[in-house]
């Protein structure tokens, strides 16, 4: 059998459809394959969001007494409510705007893309056809979104360390900004979740499932930041961003519970997932 033969022939070991010989080496698995696929989208998600945290760490050497008690009052409620210490500076202009929002878009659309798009071309027949069950499917294509939400948060990381000292940002230490990393990336594995789960259980469209996907997160953004002054403080647990930075881990550091919330609810999504994926009649 010739190399293209067994590249595209169902009981091939580790042969997955499409696979060049330059992606060799990811070809043992569905998700070494996708990693290989989505590499440039990855990196750039990575750098993109990781020079735009550095860029705004960087800004708060030049704060002044007067610009830090200039903040809305209506914004407070996205972690600006004290910009004049490192903590609450990182808090609000870093991880509470926008890069959060970033990562919820890049699980939105990495989460859409995985299932989605590959049903809605056709692809997802192809892949089938060999042999992998949809449950191991779901699974490869959403452990590699989780290798480019990790990178994402390893980036942002890199990069407001980077500035640390520079920046005046000492006061916070690194297992603080550790503990912020790792409830980013558990934000993005949780829309992620939600994007795959979604695709996955509805057969819909990926703009439709990128869409409501997107619109959910900016909506419980939105309700994370302005429930205090709606006096609907209590609203806040029921979205994942509360959980993401309610905690405060640049000031504290790792609290077990908002981790675990975000890891249990991402979860629940793959779950119900996979087996609503298992029983739908694909192309529905």
């Amino acid at each position: 059998m010739n190399s293209a033969a067994r590249r595209f022939h169902p009981t091939a070991v580790g042969a997955v459809p499409g696979t060049s010989a330059l992606a060799g080496a990811f070809s043992r698995s569905m998700a070494g394959k996708t990693l290989y696929d989505n590499r440039r989208v990855f990196t750039v998600w990575a750098l993109a969001t990781g020079l735009l945290a550095m860029m705004y760490a960087s800004f708060y050497s030049q704060l002044t007494a007067e610009s830090a008690t200039s903040v809305p009052e209506a914004m407070r409620g996205f972690g600006l409510d004290d910009t004049s210490t490192a903590a609450g500076y990182l808090q609000g202009a870093v991880f509470g705007l926008l890069v959060p929002l970033l990562v919820t878009f890049y699980g939105a659309a990495t989460g859409a893309r995985m299932i989605a798009a590959d049903e809605e071309s056709g692809y997802l027949d192809l892949l089938l056809a060999h042999p992998i069950g949809r449950a191991r499917l779901l699974l490869h294509r959403y452990a590699a979104l989780a290798v480019g939400a990790v990178g994402i948060s390893a980036a942002v990381l890199v990069a407001v360390l980077a500035v640390r000292t520079s920046a005046g940002l000492d006061a916070i230490s690194v297992v603080n900004f550790m503990a912020q990393a790792v409830n980013l990336a558990l934000l993005g594995l949780f829309f992620g979740a939600l994007g795959m789960a979604l695709g996955a259980a509805t057969g819909q469209s990926r703009a439709a499932v990128f869409g409501l996907t997107a619109g959910l997160g900016v909506l419980g953004y939105a309700l994370n930041g302005f429930a205090p002054q709606l006096g609907a403080e209590w609203s806040r647990h029921l979205t994942p961003f509360h959980y993401y930075l309610g905690g405060e881990p640049l000031r504290y550091g790792f609290a077990p519970v908002d981790p675990v919330v975000l890891a249990t609810a991402t979860a629940v999504l793959l779950g119900v997932g996979i087996l609503r994926f298992a029983r739908r009649d694909l192309g529905r």
